[in-house]
């Protein structure tokens, strides 16, 4: 199971991590292209979007994988076949039905977001981006359950280079339709960022011609499998199928739209709640676009490890409980507590150091902007443990109680949001998000550990060290940060990208360095890592 599962994992990371990184990179010519004021219309439009999309979908590619892996298990290879077959035309009215409601709902939403005589986009501008965007929620859901049924088999291949391919297809879209749209026909920013949001269309569309390939190339292996199995007909009703599938997909989409509601959240408070402190319309639909957009980005990098287990992780959790083999089942939570903290906290925690020069480098040279990003980019822990909670909590069948801990957490933040934005500003709806995701990570780890009987203090001894060698490797980076700032003129982008590079480069090789030294590496990445580092004396 463990190089399985860091296989699997690995292959979802890449590809995430590519995918990802393109998402981040595209924003740096987009916003010199529209400007920071029109960057929030943006983020305006993919905040219900995401909303809506987490709701159409439903989870299915978690739910599809888990399903598929279970009967798979078994040795039933028809059921998850019959799936996928009557599930194509559900999602596709599914997307359907999501994009009318969210092109209709444009304008309410927006009117609840924004006010004309106040802000520095109307209700207008932010109703058409919304409707632009909605297109992509017809085809999406389709996409994501051939996605979860690849991943149910643990071919996380297609998975992978689908959402490369959608990003790429993506981006290009949006930058050579803003830069068209502002360059060459002299039209508006309103009207390039509609250009834009209608990108993710466009790039759900090339994603499927890549899932086609993948489908056709593996149907040879598929149907080996089912004809060896003896079984080519499904004994499991439709109707007991969409009633297990149900049982999945209602916690899943609601944890797939947690991080969209918290922004949601911020998006029809943020703006009120600091009028009433005394700030324009205009400068906090500035800082809220560097909330839940500029900033946000940078801060999601670190993330999508947390996204690539969880999708890794479920049909081996899955397996495992169906077999009553709770010790394997431990074993992988594990690992996989380890190895996301291992890497997840000294990039969050390296972005919040060097978050004036990497906000310098995506965007501009900004205080403000840097600060955000600094006390923003520490959560990103917190948003990369909760999707691996709730995947755990998935695999053992604990569905409901997914629903009840992610409710509490959002009324939390709800609760909270206003009252400590008056008193913090930008700091308070961080603050509000932080508190909101720890409520829910630790109601899931008190089910965890009562449902498993899940108490590792191996593990507890292994986070420890963990952050204590992130403390040393952060204090490194600070004081060689310090040094080349007080021998070198850093103010361009360039001298932005040095102080990163090396800064970063000094605490990579400090943090594999001891980690390597004492161990802890070796016995989190398993054999192969352990010949390699023998070579070398570790």
């Amino acid at each position: 199971m463990s190089s399985n599962l860091l296989k699997g994992t690995m292959i979802l990371t890449i590809g995430l991590l590519l995918s990802r990184i393109l998402g981040v990179l595209y924003i740096i010519p987009f916003y010199q292209l529209i400007g920071e004021e029109y960057i929030g219309l943006y983020q305006y439009a993919y905040v219900p979007y995401s909303i809506m999309l987490a709701l159409a979908v439903s989870g299915m590619p978690v739910a599809v994988s888990k399903f598929v892996a279970k009967y798979n298990t078994l040795g039933d290879y028809a059921t998850g076949r019959k799936l996928v077959k009557s599930s194509m035309v559900i999602m596709t009215i599914t997307g359907v039905l999501g994009f009318i409601i969210l092109y209709t709902l444009a304008e309410p939403i927006a009117s609840l977001v924004i006010k004309d005589n106040d802000a520095f986009v109307t209700v207008h501008n932010v109703a058409t981006v919304i409707q632009y965007v909605s297109f992509a929620v017809i085809v999406v859901p389709v996409m994501s359950l051939i996605r979860g049924f690849f991943q149910g088999y643990q071919h996380m291949t297609p998975t992978a280079v689908s959402q490369l391919i959608e990003q790429i297809v993506r981006v290009i879209f949006v930058l050579a339709g803003a830069f068209l749209v502002i360059k060459v026909f002299k039209g508006t920013e309103n009207t390039a960022v509609s250009f834009a949001v209608f990108a993710a269309f466009i790039g759900a569309i090339a994603s499927m011609f890549v899932l086609y390939w993948y489908w056709r190339k593996l149907k040879p292996e598929f149907n080996e499998l089912l004809e060896e199995s003896g079984n080519t007909t499904s004994d499991v009703s439709l109707k007991n199928i969409y009633k297990e599938i149900l049982v999945y997909t209602v916690p899943f989409a609601l944890v797939g739209v947690i991080n969209p509601l918290f922004q949601f959240v911020d998006m029809i408070t943020f703006n009120s709640a600091m009028t009433q402190i005394g700030i324009s319309g205009k400068e906090s639909g500035v800082l809220l676009g560097m909330l839940n957009l500029t900033t946000q980005k940078l801060v999601m990098i670190p993330v999508m490890l947390a996204t690539g287990f969880s999708m890794a992780l479920i049909p081996f959790i899955t397996s495992y409980y169906a077999k009553q083999d709770f010790v394997q089942v431990r074993r992988s939570l594990d690992q996989a507590f380890q190895i996301l903290l291992f890497l997840t906290m000294p990039a969050a925690l390296g972005i919040a150091v060097l978050s004036n020069e990497f906000y310098h480098l995506f965007y501009e040279q900004s205080d403000i902007g840097s600060t955000v990003l600094a006390h923003y980019a520490p959560v990103a822990i917190l948003f990369a443990l909760y999707p691996v909670t709730t995947a755990i909590l998935q695999g053992i069948d604990r569905q409901k109680l997914i629903i009840l801990n992610l409710l509490i957490g959002i009324l939390t933040k709800l609760v909270l949001n206003t009252p400590l934005i008056k008193a913090f500003e930008t700091d308070g709806a961080i603050l509000a998000t932080s508190i909101g995701y720890i409520v829910a990570i630790v109601l899931n780890m008190v089910v965890i550990t009562k449902t498993l009987q899940y108490k590792s203090s191996m593990v507890m001894r292994r986070i420890l060290l963990i952050v204590i060698i992130n403390v040393a490797m952060l204090s490194l980076v600070f004081v060689c940060k310090w040094g080349i700032e007080h021998l070198f003129t850093v103010d361009s982008k360039f001298g932005a990208l040095l102080v990163i590079f090396v800064t970063a480069s000094i605490g990579a090789a400090f943090y594999g360095y001891v980690t390597l030294r004492l161990g802890l590496a070796q016995k989190l990445f398993g054999e192969k890592i352990t010949r390699f580092t023998k070579k070398f004396g570790f």
